[in-house]
């Protein structure tokens, strides 16, 4: 048994790859595409949800930034009287 009769006969039959090996577009692309935005969005979702509860800012800021409005610190905390003009852009 020769190198190329394993390599093409055997080894693209065998192999499994995430994605897709010799077999690149799969029937169900579209719902594997969905699953993983779908996860993708619920861990964004987390770490964000996380990041916005942990945040604080020890400066006062001169100037609007987007993170005032999910921060509780501009929310609920000491800069909740804080004002600034129309955001910048």
């Amino acid at each position: 048994m020769t190198l190329y009769y394993y390599f093409n006969k055997r080894c693209h039959l065998n192999c499994k790859t995430p994605s897709g090996g010799w077999w690149t577009r799969p029937s169900n692309w579209k719902s594997n595409t969905a699953i993983t935005l779908a996860g993708m969005s619920v861990i964004i979702g987390v770490v964000w949800k996380i990041s916005a509860e942990n945040e604080w800012r020890h400066n006062k800021p001169n100037r609007w930034i987007p993170s005032m409005m999910w921060s509780k610190q501009f929310r609920d905390g000491e800069y909740k009287d804080l004002k600034f003009d129309s955001p910048e852009k």
